[in-house]
């Protein structure tokens, strides 16, 4: 018999949120349904049992309750029916990754270590402003990478991160700050930047999935002007990502020359600077009203001379861009050091003079190395045959 044949839409009437823990891991093999699309909701509810004419209805309620509401239990979905629920809790999972750890800083910064269903480990970061913030999301275990001043490129990497463990760092950071339903006002959670651990463009399909969900204006509803992708550099991923999603755009420069580049970030060896700059150039809706940052880590000796600044103005020459200019946040082992005030001071006001907004980022979380370029987990690769990988499609070769 269908389930929607049995009785009892407010059978289990509550609150909409359900005050579970959100911290429990998914038990079981239950599936997620998170970072699920409507589509795919609809079909996990027709393998429940619910008959094809109530399916569209029954998906966007679900979605209501999980980007809307913010419900960890079906239980709490009291427009649908409990026959509904009980078979949804029966197959399927709403629970969060398990928190393993969240630390607090001085300045108001939130770090938090979560556990995937198969141990994995990532961190995400909150960085607040006076009445509102930015959440820093990973989306890869690990990083392909190998930047040599990021903390997150000694970390081998692992595996991609799927749509649901992406926008899952949020739902645990709106939980965490109590922002459900979904306010229709000012929030604290109003900006995403994907710049947490690994290489976004090298984990495309799933982000860009992630993203969408974020951006539906029946859930989360962010706006796709506050989020910001990073990138450093997978040039043939740029225009698509414009394209497709039309959110802010990141680069991670941090050298003006090709020579130190390919030390400092390592696929520079493959995507040169020249290249990666004309691809900025065709980055689709690009404007003085949305510009491109380029974002400069702050190397003592290293990039941080007033030539280099000079050298930095000649190459985004044309494109309407902003700087944002990095003091260097160690971690151990760490072989840079930060630039001096002076020296940053100086270069910023060469870019300033240029014409180029070039703020100097305030480090933020340093004391629970949440800060730029800190980010790293304990998890390690399994051998390749039981690794996660991903398609051609999604991880461009490095």
């Amino acid at each position: 018999m269908p389930v929607e044949a049995e009785p009892g839409a407010h059978s289990r009437p509550g609150a909409g949120r359900n005050a579970a823990s959100t911290s429990d891991p998914p038990g079981g093999d239950r599936e997620s349904l998170i970072g699920l699309t409507r589509a795919e909701l609809a079909e996990r509810l027709q393998a429940v049992g619910v008959p094809p004419d109530r399916v569209g209805m029954r998906a966007k309620q679900l979605w209501h309750w999980i980007y809307h509401r913010g419900a960890v239990e079906f239980d709490a979905m009291t427009t649908i029916g409990g026959g509904v629920r009980a078979a949804l809790a029966e197959r399927y999972t709403l629970a969060r990754p398990e928190t393993a750890t969240e630390q607090r800083s001085t300045d108001g910064t939130r770090k938090w270590l979560l556990r995937f269903a198969d141990g994995r480990e990532v961190e995400s970061v909150y960085i607040p402003e006076e009445d509102r913030g930015a959440l820093c999301i990973s989306s890869q275990v690990g990083c392909t990478l190998s930047c040599t001043f990021c903390h997150t490129g000694t970390q081998r990497m692992v595996r991609n991160l799927d749509a649901g463990e992406i926008v899952a760092q949020f739902l645990v950071a709106r939980d965490s700050y109590g922002e459900w339903p979904s306010p229709r006002g000012p929030r604290l959670l109003s900006n995403i930047v994907m710049m947490g651990m690994g290489e976004p463009l090298f984990n495309y399909d799933n982000v860009a999935k992630a993203l969408r969900i974020v951006m539906d204006p029946e859930g989360i509803a962010l706006s796709r002007r506050r989020i910001t992708l990073s990138t450093a550099g997978v040039v043939p991923m740029i225009e698509r990502c414009g394209a497709d999603l039309g959110v802010g755009l990141a680069i991670s420069l941090h050298a003006v020359r090709d020579d130190l580049r390919n030390e400092l970030v390592p696929i520079n060896r493959k995507y040169p600077i020249a290249e990666l700059l004309a691809a900025c150039r065709r980055y689709p809706g690009a404007s003085n009203a949305r510009r491109i940052t380029f974002e400069y880590v702050m190397l003592k000796g290293v990039n941080d001379s007033e030539a280099d600044a000079r050298a930095l103005v000649r190459l985004i020459a044309g494109i309407p861009a902003k700087l944002n200019l990095i003091p260097f946040n160690p971690w151990p082992g760490a072989p840079y050091a930060c630039s001096p005030p002076e020296a940053i001071e100086r270069f910023a006001a060469i870019v300033n003079r240029a014409g180029y907004a070039a703020p100097v980022r305030a480090p933020r979380g340093r004391d629970i190395l949440a800060a730029c370029g800190q980010l790293k987990s304990a998890s390690t690769p399994r051998p390749a045959r039981r690794r996660a990988t991903a398609s051609p499609a999604s991880a461009p070769a490095a």
